[in-house]
């Protein structure tokens, strides 16, 4: 694939836009698409995982120029939006968009977290970081929400679980994305609190004061996945109730391994094994919860 750019001559000049997904839904921390989601809304909701995956390894990418990202940025944009095929993974998204008659206002939102990325490296405060979910993770939820038909006002429930998941990340990654990307989604005010800063994240074992300050990180995580635990409760879809049900499980067992053990030496996710427990018994929970409620849903996932 290629795209013409001008060079500094002012000549137009082309180069690969060679945008694929670095791993599948499979090397995730959470479930994506499982076999929890009606098999009729799998593939769509696959194709909004890999323009995601896709983006972000753009973003991500530790040798392209910020040019070069912004390019191909904007390709996956063009081809979304029919303005360009170059762009691959863009495609079926752009084919479940059309079919299904959503807007592109999420996968555009994301774009806009992506293009952040290539710039921003530092965050001041915990509501810069939340207003980077806003784009980067919230959309996600969204997304999976207007694709099953819910109402909007779940959001409200999602919107936190969704930060919540990209902070988890942001915690078990905070060492290599500062060695290898110079990125720190730690917010600056909350490392100065407890009396570190960035450069405490290149040490091979985090400082008392810098695993206080992740601690502190983890537990207002927490309380985000706590908004999140009526989201399995409101949705309609019964299968979509079970799904969320075990990724808030998933996210509170994560939350509880980053209160205690240190992400720069310690291992701060779960087996494969310990995963699939963890979301059965979440999927397990969420289906007695929905049962013990009849007045607000039947289990066939139709609103009374």
């Amino acid at each position: 694939m290629e795209r013409a750019q001008s060079g500094p001559s002012g000549k137009a000049m082309t180069f690969a836009v060679d945008i694929d997904a670095s791993k599948t839904e499979h090397g995730e921390n959470f479930p994506v698409a499982s076999l929890l989601i009606t098999p009729r809304l799998r593939a769509a909701v696959l194709s909004f995982y890999r323009f995601a995956r896709a983006a972000d390894d753009v973003a991500d990418h530790p040798t392209l120029s910020e040019s070069n990202k912004f390019a191909r940025l904007d390709a996956l944009e063009d081809t979304l939006l029919g303005r360009a095929e170059t762009a691959k993974p863009a495609l079926p998204l752009r084919h479940v968009l059309a079919e299904r008659g959503l807007a592109p206002t999420q996968p555009l939102d994301l774009l806009t977290a992506f293009r952040g990325d290539v710039t921003k490296r530092r965050y001041a405060d915990w509501a810069e970081l939340m207003q980077y979910c806003r784009y980067s993770a919230m959309p996600v939820g969204r997304f999976v929400l207007d694709l099953h038909g819910e109402d909007r006002s779940t959001y409200a429930y999602s919107d936190p679980l969704c930060a919540g998941l990209q902070v988890i990340n942001h915690l078990q990654d905070c060492g290599r994305d500062y060695r290898v990307l110079d990125r720190v989604y730690l917010p600056l005010d909350m490392l100065d609190g407890h009396g570190t800063g960035v450069e405490a994240l290149a040490a091979p074992i985090a400082s008392p004061a810098l695993r206080a300050c992740l601690a502190s990180l983890a537990g207002r995580t927490g309380d985000l996945i706590t908004e999140a635990t009526e989201l399995p409760l409101v949705v309609k879809d019964r299968w979509l109730g079970l799904e969320t049900g075990s990724i808030v499980r998933l996210a509170q067992r994560l939350i509880g391994l980053l209160t205690t053990r240190d992400p720069l030496s310690e291992r701060v996710h779960l087996t494969k094994a310990g995963a699939v427990l963890e979301g059965v018994q979440g999927a397990a929970a969420t289906f007695v919860a929905r049962f013990a409620r009849p007045a607000a849903f039947t289990f066939t996932g139709k609103q009374r």
